[in-house]
């Protein structure tokens, strides 16, 4: 006798190797590991921005995917990136281009 699937299986990992659906961030920033992805949407009165952060990281298999959990040694890390993502936001709605290269 076969056994039968799970009901409910756990969701797997989303891998960095599979392909995006809907729009890309106007900006991604990294550190390490850690990549923070700023988002533009608009409403009928203005632009604004969200901000989603994650983990890269290997499996047994040697595929990266990412993770949205951070340890105690991401969390500095995370910090930096989101004064970062703040910073790129705020040139962007003051209209200063906070895209350029660093000089």
């Amino acid at each position: 006798m076969k056994s039968m699937p799970p009901k409910y299986a756990p969701a797997a990992p989303q891998s960095r190797n599979a392909p995006a659906a809907g729009p890309a961030p106007v900006k991604t920033l990294r550190l390490g590991r850690i990549k923070a992805a700023v988002w533009e949407n608009n409403s009928d009165q203005r632009a604004f921005f969200n901000v989603t952060f994650c983990r890269t990281y290997m499996d047994e298999q040697k595929q990266f995917h990412d993770s949205d959990s951070f340890g105690r040694d991401d969390l500095l890390l995370l910090s930096k990136l989101a004064d970062q993502a703040h910073t790129f936001i705020c040139d962007r709605l003051s209209g200063a281009r906070g895209d350029e290269p660093d000089r």
